[in-house]
């Protein structure tokens, strides 16, 4: 197995970051969501323009990247954390709004060090926990289980255009 390096992502990496949403997206939602809410979310979450707001508004993504026998690295997904306040709580939680892999490079183990990596940006914030929302159906789920994510509650999010997100709201205390 190769080595796995996690780069920070800067504004010239958003067509990498749409490119593995769009080849991952249909072998995730395509059982799950229409095409039609996936090109929505897709235009909503992955535009330039929406990828160049996140950046600039406190989200940072991460590059998961496999280290080549010749040093070159080839980026196989990533992820994206940014810090969020609670209402009602004094704790910053951070949240992990995007973690994606690139089929090919599933199960090489570039998801759980950007997972590591989300978690070791919102612990160096002074973050007492990561959470999440994951779709009800994605089987990334059980991965997070297994992560020691916890449930805490289910949400259908009205996302605009007769669209929801029928999620899990998961998370992680340190």
């Amino acid at each position: 197995m190769s080595e796995i390096i996690i780069t920070r992502a800067g504004l010239s990496d958003r067509i990498f970051i749409r490119s593995v949403s769009e080849r991952t997206w249909p072998s995730t939602y395509g059982h799950i969501i229409s095409q039609g809410q996936i090109d929505f979310m897709m235009d909503w979450m992955y535009s330039d323009t929406s990828l160049a707001t996140q950046m600039e508004t406190g989200c940072e993504f991460y590059l998961a990247s496999n280290k080549k026998e010749n040093g070159e690295l080839d980026a196989v997904g990533f992820c994206s954390v940014s810090p969020e306040k609670e209402e009602g709580e004094n704790d910053i939680a951070h949240k992990l709004n995007k973690l994606y892999v690139l089929p090919k490079a599933q199960g090489t183990g570039a998801g759980k060090a950007l997972l590591n990596k989300s978690i070791e940006v919102a612990k160096a914030a002074g973050s007492t926990s990561l959470f999440l929302q994951v779709n009800k159906l994605n089987t990334a789920y059980t991965f997070y289980l297994k992560k020691g994510f916890i449930k805490e509650s289910e949400f259908k999010f009205d996302i605009g255009n007769g669209f929801y997100m029928d999620d899990y709201v998961m998370r992680l205390y340190f």
